[in-house]
C-alpha cells in the first residue's frame, strides 16, 4: 500500500518536529523522569495532537491512520517523548464515539489547543487484562455518581485534567459484561489523589500515576455512553488505540534498527568493518523485514478502521507483532553495539528499556493471541 502524499508530508513533519525539540533532551527527560510540558503544547500547535478527532470538535478531521504514522515518527525518535506528547489524549476515542454532543464540545477542543491533559483509569492493583475484575465502585445517588476504588499504572494521572474511569455499576448483574460503566472524572474534585509511579523500566518521560477515589462526587451527565455497556465501549476503544500501540512498536523498532546500522557501519573488528560479516548482515536483513511486515500489518489494519470496516484479529495481529517485533529489533541492535549498547551513553539502552512496555499494556500479546483465535474461530472459511 502507498501513502498519499499528504500522509507522506505528515510524516516528514513529525519526524522533524521530534529529531528538532525532543531528539536532544529525551536522556534527560528519561533520568530525570519528567517531561517538559511545552513540548506537548508546542506540539498541539503545529497539528500532531488529536488528528483523529473531527473538526467541529477542534480537531484535524484525520483518520487513526495519520495519527499512528505520527505516533510512529515520535517513537522512532524517543518513545518517552511520544509516549508523553501522544498519550495527553487518551481516552479522547471513547468521548468521540461514545459521548453526548455536549460532552464532545467540552472535553475535546481543549485537548488539541494544548490546554488540557485527559487518561483513562482501567487498571487496577488485583486487575489487568481481566477488566472484567475491577472492582472500582460507582453507586448512583440521586443525580450524582459517588466513586470509590483504586486505580494503579494510570498514563498520565498526576498531571491530567480529567480521567476516564471504568468503574463497577452494578455488582449483582449476572452477566459480568454488563456490570460497568465508563465516567468521566474531573481531577479537582474532592476526594480523588494521584501518587507518582517512580522507578519505571522504560518510558520513564511519560507520567504514570496510582489513584484512589474517596467517595469522589460527579453528576450523572459525566456517563460516558450507555450505563452497563462499559465494557462493550472499552472493547470497541481498544480496536483504535491499539493501532496507536502496534505504530509505537514499529517506530521503536524502525530506530533501533537505524541505530544499529549507523553503529556497524562505523566499528571494526578482526581487521574489517562490523558492517562487511556476513552474519551481521543477516541480522540486519531479518531486523529489517520484521519491521517491514509489522508495519504493513498495522497499515492494513489502520486503513480498515478508517474505512469503517474494523478487524479485531487483524488489529490484535498488528498490536501483537509490532510489540514483539520493538522487543526483537531493540534486543538485536544492542547485541550489535556489544558493551557499548549496556552504557546509558548510546540510546539504543533506553529504547532496549522502553521497548518491553509496548508487549504489555493495551492488552498483552497472550490477550492479544486469544482475541486473534477466537475471531477466526468464529468465521466460516
Amino acid at each position: 500500500m502507498e501513502l498519499t502524499v499528504e500522509q507522506v508530508d505528515i510524516k516528514k513533519a513529525a519526524r522533524e518536529f521530534a529529531e528538532g525539540e525532543f531528539k536532544d533532551r529525551a536522556k534527560e527527560f528519561d533520568e530525570k523522569e519528567e517531561f517538559d510540558l511545552s513540548l506537548h503544547k508546542k506540539a498541539c500547535e503545529h497539528g500532531f495532537v488529536g488528528t483523529f478527532i473531527k473538526e467541529e470538535y477542534g480537531g484535524h478531521g484525520l483518520g487513526f491512520f495519520e495519527h499512528s504514522l505520527i505516533t510512529e515518527e515520535f517513537w522512532r525518535v524517543d518513545p518517552g517523548c511520544g509516549q508523553a506528547i501522544l498519550s495527553c489524549t487518551f481516552g479522547a476515542e471513547m468521548i468521540q464515539t461514545f459521548g453526548t454532543e455536549e460532552q464532545k464540545k467540552k472535553y475535546l477542543p481543549p485537548l488539541i489547543a494544548g490546554e488540557a491533559i485527559m487518561g483513562f483509569a482501567i487498571t487496577e492493583p488485583d486487575a489487568g487484562s481481566d477488566v472484567t475484575s475491577t472492582k472500582t465502585r460507582a453507586e448512583k445517588r440521586g443525580d450524582k455518581f459517588v466513586i470509590n476504588g483504586n486505580k494503579m499504572f494510570i498514563t498520565n494521572g498526576c498531571i491530567a485534567h480529567y480521567l476516564l474511569v471504568f468503574c463497577m455499576i452494578d455488582k449483582d448483574e449476572k452477566d459480568p459484561h454488563r456490570r460497568h460503566s465508563v465516567i468521566l472524572v474531573e481531577t479537582d474534585r474532592s476526594g480523588f489523589e494521584a501518587v507518582k509511579l517512580s522507578g519505571k523500566m522504560g518510558i520513564r518521560a511519560s507520567n504514570t500515576a496510582e489513584l484512589s477515589y474517596n467517595n469522589v462526587e460527579v453528576p450523572v451527565k459525566n456517563l460516558i455512553g450507555r450505563e452497563g455497556y462499559g465494557f462493550y465501549q472499552l472493547m470497541d476503544f481498544f480496536n483504535r488505540t491499539r493501532l496507536h500501540v502496534a505504530a509505537q512498536g514499529v517506530g521503536l523498532a524502525q530506530g533501533s534498527l537505524e541505530m544499529a546500522i549507523s553503529y556497524v557501519k562505523k566499528r571494526r573488528a578482526f581487521g574489517q568493518m562490523l558492517s562487511d560479516f556476513q552474519g551481521i548482515q543477516f541480522i540486519i536483513a531479518e531486523m529489517a523485514t520484521r519491521v517491514e511486515a509489522a508495519r504493513s500489518l498495522y497499515w492494513r489494519a489502520a486503513y480498515l478502521l478508517d474505512k469503517g470496516k474494523p478487524d479485531s484479529a487483524l488489529i490484535s495481529m498488528a498490536k501483537w507483532y509490532g510489540g514483539e517485533t520493538g522487543v526483537y529489533v531493540a534486543n538485536e541492535a544492542l547485541q550489535l553495539h556489544g558493551g557499548y549498547g549496556f552504557i546509558r551513553d548510546y540510546d539504543i539502552e533506553r529504547f532496549y528499556r522502553d521497548a518491553k512496555i509496548v508487549e504489555i499494556y493495551e492488552g498483552s500479546k497472550e490477550v492479544e493471541k486469544a482475541v486473534i483465535a477466537r475471531e477466526l474461530l468464529k468465521r466460516v472459511f
